[in-house]
């Protein structure tokens, strides 16, 4: 190994919810190293990067409140970002819209449901005729009903984690390019974090390794309930300019403006500019790490896609992603203290959600080891500790 490294902080993880992490600590003034192997599937780097709490399918409240205060800290945080210097661009973060679609008569009661749930918590969100939702996305196809969200989001995973690591830095945070594997510790305090090429000392630790966390845990003799889950999600672009819906006799908007589509039983579409189209995503919980995108996956993806939206079946397939999503044994997040050990962080288990709720996350994480009171959250690990 080479010297070593001398941090107040460690961060395990270099995807979005670690680099969060390494900037809200850089911003309290704390001295921090962050631990990025790069492994490839990282959930960050695949996400479709939709953020649409008010659509939430859940009746949890307590989860949906969570989401909004998610999505209110991401819009910040961008502009945090360009106040640093690290302006994410429109690209990375734009307010579009969303559409909620039943795409037949027989999915009514699914979308009647979402309907009620939609209208008891959130205001703005309306029913509108399916020609209206047709002209905001031209390429899709027939629809039954259709909900709008007009403040609905994307975000660029890859796009918010480079800026973030860039403020980070720029605040003072060293990179340690290495994979983690194994800690020094003395009871229950961790006193460095060992690495492949280098060691971190450190005065605490936040594993932030999306779906390695739990491996990570190891280190500790701890059994952390997060599995990756993988998700494969295609690409295309649209040649040229962008169609116009036949029926409406005017050009339609550029992909810029269009709206997400959240169909209640199929996968979503998430337009980007230059008439590229995300389709996603598969749900694969038993693929452990396989990262290969696979034959079943682009036929799944493909033919849902242009079932969907018949006015992309022109489209050039451009690439595939593929994620590992940290999902916990519940469908939460483990944030917070880890219990037994003194200075010891988690920040992982977002599932699908990372994107929205990853930063936000980062950011109660990165308060608690500050000694903040008022960061308390109802998704501490200590709730998988045996009494």
């Amino acid at each position: 190994m080479t010297g070593g490294v001398s941090a107040d902080v460690a961060v395990v993880g270099g995807g979005l919810v670690g680099t969060s992490v390494a900037y809200e600590l850089t911003c309290a003034g704390a001295s921090v190293a962050l631990i990025d192997a790069s492994h490839p599937g990282r959930a960050s780097d695949a996400g479709a990067g939709i953020v649409s709490p008010e659509t939430f399918q859940e009746r949890d409240t307590q989860w949906f409140e969570f989401g909004l205060s998610a999505a209110a800290h991401l819009r910040s945080l961008v502009a945090r970002l360009a106040e640093d210097g690290a302006d994410p661009g429109p690209e990375a973060f734009a307010q579009c819209g969303s559409l909620v679609v039943a795409l037949a008569e027989h999915e009514d009661p699914w979308f009647s449901e979402v309907l009620e749930l939609v209208h008891a918590r959130t205001s703005g969100i309306v029913e509108i005729p399916v020609g209206e939702a047709r002209a905001m996305f031209p390429p899709l196809g027939p629809l039954w009903r259709a909900l709008h969200s007009p403040t609905a989001a994307r975000v660029d995973g890859r796009t918010l984690c480079a800026s973030l690591r860039s403020a980070a830095l720029q605040r003072g945070a060293t990179l340690v390019s290495t994979e983690a594997v194994g800690v020094d510790r003395r009871a229950d305090t961790v006193t460095a974090v060992r690495g492949v090429s280098d060691v971190v000392s450190c005065g605490a630790v936040v594993l932030a390794g999306g779906a390695w966390s739990a491996g990570a845990a190891r280190w500790l003799d701890v059994e952390l309930p997060v599995t990756p889950t993988k998700g494969q999600i295609v690409h295309v672009v649209l040649p040229g300019p962008e169609p116009a819906d036949p029926g409406a006799g005017a050009p339609g908007p550029r992909s810029d403006d269009w709206p997400i589509v959240q169909p209640i039983l199929n996968f979503y579409l998430v337009p980007w500019p230059g008439g590229r189209v995300v389709c996603g995503g598969t749900f694969e919980v038993e693929a452990g790490f396989d990262t290969r995108p696979t034959a079943g996956g682009l036929r799944d993806l493909l033919r849902e896609c242009v079932a969907i939206a018949p006015g992309l079946a022109g489209a050039t397939f451009s690439e595939v992603r593929v994620g590992l999503r940290p999902t916990s044994s519940d469908d939460r997040p483990l944030l917070g203290p880890l219990p037994g050990f003194t200075n010891v962080h988690v920040c992982t288990g977002h599932g699908a959600n990372g994107l929205l709720l990853g930063p936000y996350s980062a950011a109660l994480v990165a308060a608690g080891l500050a000694g903040t009171p008022a960061t308390a959250t109802p998704y501490g690990p200590a709730r998988f500790s045996t009494p």
